[in-house]
């Protein structure tokens, strides 16, 4: 076993040798990190991605200056989607330990069901590893539901099961309930609803080939939702909150939903499907129905959900949509505690009426020259909550999972978001 290399940090300039404006340098002692500009933490997950990068997997920070917010930086660049790499620290806090060691706990989890391949992660899969992995932090205070297969239209879960119709592997809707209460009765603060598309070929609307390499990750809106709940429990919220995925596989065969199929929902809308390839709003509306349902004060869905919101803000910000400007505000104000990128985009009421159909209430896509893709795609799912205008705010995750490698972030899923929606819901509170 490879010996750890030792990480310093100095305010020091590099000497010239190492070249201009060096971030790294390599001394007898081990590896310095020259962090010579204001904002540090972009720095040092920098050195964290120069560090693996050369093939160094094993380090151990160490002398003065590694706080929590630098090691999570440092860890958040070096770590890969491959097994092997180990980063060490002492020196912290009983407290800063603890919630360093619960983000890792969350946003590894995360990263690795994403991460994985389709053929790992099915729908139902999902479903049953996020309800165990909430199960196993409040064993006393979670319970959970998965509704599969033929069960989903005994529910009237008309949306997730057309999608995942045509896959051999049965479209699954997860209801999970963590009530630390201890009251049966008690309301239900929080509602989260994530995306799990397990692969998403595009259905008859097929992508190209280069548009399906990372279409595993399609379920980041689960990961993501999953995720922040866990980090949430280990900071010790108290509020009752339900999580609910709807969780399918996008194929092609000949049970497989068409265009111009009609979708009757449980609130008595019905959708023209125009494109097969705009599936995740069509399982999001099941969920958000179910989140309506609880009458909670705050639902929050999660989706990688278009490319027009990835077009707009890269991979550097997750794209946020609400009608409630000061919930917005909130999340944005959240977003910023943790260091994390989320970035508003529009939505008006005037969104709503560009999805039209022939057939249908609506259609599930917008139609038209420069239509804003990601807006009417989350005005769209407004028509699936019962108070759109109050509580709800819909993240198009971007910044969920990176095609390629930066030189602050690996290839692969990045836990991103997971913070920001933890805080949210340790902190929220209704005006």
């Amino acid at each position: 076993m490879s010996a750890k290399m030792s990480v310093l940090l100095s305010a020091e300039a590099a000497g010239e040798q190492w070249g201009k404006n060096a971030l790294v340098t390599f001394e007898a002692d081990g590896a310095v990190v020259h962090l010579t500009e204001e904002n540090v933490l972009p720095s040092l997950q920098r050195a964290g991605r120069k560090l693996d990068s050369q093939g160094i997997k094993k380090v151990e920070l160490a002398g003065e200056g590694w706080d929590l917010e630098c090691i999570w930086a440092f860890v958040q660049g070096h770590r890969n989607a491959k097994p092997g790499n180990e980063v060490s620290w002492s020196g912290l806090s009983e407290a800063d330990e603890a919630e360093l060691q619960a983000r890792l706990m969350a946003t590894n989890w995360v990263r690795e069901i994403i991460n994985q391949s389709a053929e790992v992660v099915r729908p139902s899969q999902l479903a049953s590893r996020a309800g165990e992995f909430i199960k196993s932090l409040a064993p006393e205070h979670v319970t959970y539901k998965i509704i599969k297969g033929n069960d989903l239209l005994d529910e009237g879960w008309n949306g997730i099961h057309t999608v995942g119709r045509g896959s051999e592997r049965s479209p699954a809707m997860l209801r999970l309930d963590y009530n630390p209460t201890g009251n049966a009765e008690a309301p239900v603060h929080t509602c989260l609803v994530g995306k799990g598309i397990t692969f998403d070929s595009g259905g008859y609307s097929m992508k190209p080939s280069a548009g399906m390499t990372a279409m595993k990750a399609d379920m980041g809106g689960s990961a993501l939702a999953t995720g922040a709940l866990a980090l949430a429990i280990a900071r010790g919220t108290n509020k009752r909150i339900k999580l609910i995925l709807c969780c399918a596989e996008n194929m092609v065969s000949g049970r497989a939903f068409k265009l111009g199929d009609i979708i009757t929902y449980k609130n008595g809308k019905t959708v023209e499907v125009l494109n097969t390839d705009a599936e995740g709003r069509l399982v999001l509306a099941d969920g958000l129905i179910y989140a309506s349902s609880q009458n909670p004060e705050l639902i929050i869905d999660c989706a990688t959900l278009t490319g027009a919101a990835k077009n707009a803000l890269g991979n550097d910000y997750h794209a946020l949509f609400s009608f409630d400007h000061g919930l917005a505000q909130k999340a944005l104000m959240a977003a910023s505690d943790e260091n994390e990128g989320l970035w508003p985009l529009p939505l008006a009421d005037h969104h709503r009426a560009m999805m039209p159909s022939n057939f249908a209430d609506l259609s599930n896509i917008s139609q038209g020259d420069f239509m804003p893709g990601a807006s009417t795609a989350a005005a769209f799912l407004s028509y699936f909550v019962e108070d759109y205008q109050n509580g709800w705010m819909h993240i198009d995750a971007s910044g969920t999972y990176r095609k390629s490698a930066n030189d602050k972030w690996a290839a692969g899923a990045t836990g991103m978001g997971v913070r920001t929606l933890a805080n949210i819901l340790c902190d929220h509170e209704q005006d």
